[in-house]
């Protein structure tokens, strides 16, 4: 492969991680916080959120396949050879980075499943209780706050494998 075509793989890779990144950041540093002095109550909130949410995710989830796929494609040479993984620092940086993107997708994908469909529909509707809207609200948060913690951790272990470490 040429430099050029080396360079556009990771510049789409970097685009790609500057888009799920930065917005999960975005959301959940500027965003939900603000979101306090928009709306009254904690179900308009969620209800806001859950939009902004469906959004972020028609480019978030595409951002994510493809950091997946070009950061499968950039260390394949590495992950063919797989004695070479443990022999390394450059392998053990890349396998705590792969743990750690196994870490983030199931995550997200818990994340998204804890506001399946009906339970978005009674959110919309207003057929959940002020408990169990808090209740969910904490979990979301909570995921939330660990899928920024690994996407900047997987970012710091990019940069180790930047720099050859």
């Amino acid at each position: 492969m040429s430099p050029l075509e080396q360079a556009i793989i990771l510049w789409i890779h970097l685009i790609s991680a500057a888009i799920w990144v930065g917005g999960s950041i975005f959301i959940g540093i500027v965003f939900s916080p603000l979101l306090k002095t928009m709306f009254g109550s904690i179900e308009e909130r969620l209800q806001f959120m859950i939009k902004v949410g469906k959004r972020f995710n028609k480019i978030a989830i595409p951002s994510l396949i493809i950091l997946i796929g070009t950061g499968l494609y950039n260390s394949h040479v590495l992950l063919s050879k797989p004695d070479l993984l443990m022999a390394t620092s450059y392998g053990n940086f890349l396998t705590i980075k792969i743990i750690l993107v196994i870490a983030l997708i199931i995550t997200y994908v818990i994340h998204v499943r804890v506001i399946r469909k009906d339970v978005e529909d009674k959110i919309m509707s207003k057929q959940m209780s002020p408990h169990q809207i808090q209740k969910l609200r904490k979990k979301i948060i909570i995921l939330g706050e660990i899928t920024v913690v690994l996407s900047v951790a997987i970012l710091f272990f990019a940069s180790l494998l930047d720099v050859g470490v």
